[in-house]
């Protein structure tokens, strides 16, 4: 028998035996009547969970980040200031101009997910723009930062950007879609890290580990906007509440579970460094949450050899075993740990990692 160590993402953890019995014995109803009593529970956890009025549940991260952003643009011509590495502008198929008709105006991410305030700052339109230019609608920040590796956005660094954005009347909006391991890092409530923020999207498939979903919540005025994007969108869903029932399960125990992942992601990280390799390294220092980036700064060894070697039974091998992994950009690879993981698991890994750099 292989075994097979999946470190590609934490969206890939499997419903648990507990999940499968509530989603079985769920009370449902008609999500679009706002008559799913899970749903209804769900939304009103997580919005009680991030500090704000309401919330709404939705099919996925990219889906709410999307609806959000249009329930913020609610008028034509109007633009998002996001991060040039956030998850909106690299990984959502730029939707809120493919399909939400919003103009996307960029900021330099540094490497710890944050950018610089005076940039910022010159990026607002006028009030009251002249007919030549847009008007600035939201900005997004994104927490964790998922191109950056997992990095915590620091408290001050949102509060400044939230300052900012409000002396010039516009919402800020954070994509967290690992915002709850944002919390476990910094020690932070999740309402307090967003108390500042308009809205906020939180993910429920990712460390949370439900099967489906994501949260958008914010003020009811608000959400009621958000909820017609979303039947535009195609996801007004009907007895949703079999879903909802897994996650609200995963929120029992999520902070703990994620203390496990980052706790262990620090330890790899630590682990891999002392090989002192000069093929593969990694900086703990900059581990944060549950992931990690594998750096190959040598062409005796590319991201995407690694991820090749990782993923067959190589002579070496003592375990037969293969890690699924992907590459990154800038010939990285990313790691992410997640519940599914056992400590075994990654010694494993670890390994394997041994076996490919003698």
């Amino acid at each position: 028998m292989v075994r097979e160590v999946d470190l590609r993402s934490d969206t890939v953890t499997k419903p648990t035996a507990e999940m499968r019995r509530v989603m079985a014995e769920a009370v449902v109803g008609d999500d679009v009547y706002q008559e799913d009593p899970t749903i209804n529970a769900l939304e009103e956890r997580v919005a009680k969970l991030l500090g704000k009025e309401a919330g709404i549940y939705v099919a996925s991260g990219t889906m709410g980040n999307l609806a959000a952003i249009m329930a913020h643009c609610w008028t034509r011509g109007q633009e998002v200031v996001v991060g040039e590495l956030s998850h909106i502008l690299k990984s959502e198929q730029g939707g809120v101009a493919q399909l939400g008709g919003v103009n996307v105006s960029t900021l330099k991410n540094l490497d710890d997910g944050t950018f610089s305030l005076e940039e910022l700052k010159e990026k607002f339109r006028p009030a009251n723009p002249d007919i030549h230019e847009p008007s600035t609608g939201v900005v997004c920040l994104e927490n964790t930062n998922n191109r950056c590796g997992g990095r915590v956005l620091p408290q001050s660094f949102i509060q400044q950007v939230c300052d900012i954005s409000r002396d010039r009347g516009v919402p800020v909006h954070m994509d967290g879609a690992r915002l709850l391991n944002a919390a476990v890092h910094s020690g932070i409530p999740p309402h307090e890290i967003v108390k500042d923020c308009a809205s906020v999207s939180m993910c429920l498939s990712k460390g949370i580990g439900a099967p489906v979903g994501s949260v958008v919540v914010g003020s009811k005025e608000f959400i009621v906007r958000v909820r017609r994007c979303r039947k535009v969108l195609g996801g007004a869903m009907r007895q949703a509440g079999i879903l909802a029932a897994a996650a609200l399960v995963g929120l029992d125990s999520a902070m703990e579970r994620l203390s496990v992942d980052h706790k262990r992601a620090k330890k790899l990280a630590h682990e891999i460094h002392n090989l002192k390799s000069d093929l593969l390294t990694v900086d703990p220092e900059v581990v944060e949450s549950n992931m990690l980036l594998l750096n190959f700064p040598s062409p005796r060894l590319t991201s995407a050899q690694f991820v090749e070697k990782m993923a067959q039974i190589n002579p070496g091998d003592k375990e037969k075993v293969i890690v699924r992994c992907g590459t990154w950009f800038r010939n990285r690879v990313r790691w992410v740990l997640h519940s599914d993981l056992t400590q075994e698991d990654l010694d494993l890994a670890l390994q394997k990692i041994r076996s490919i750099l003698v």
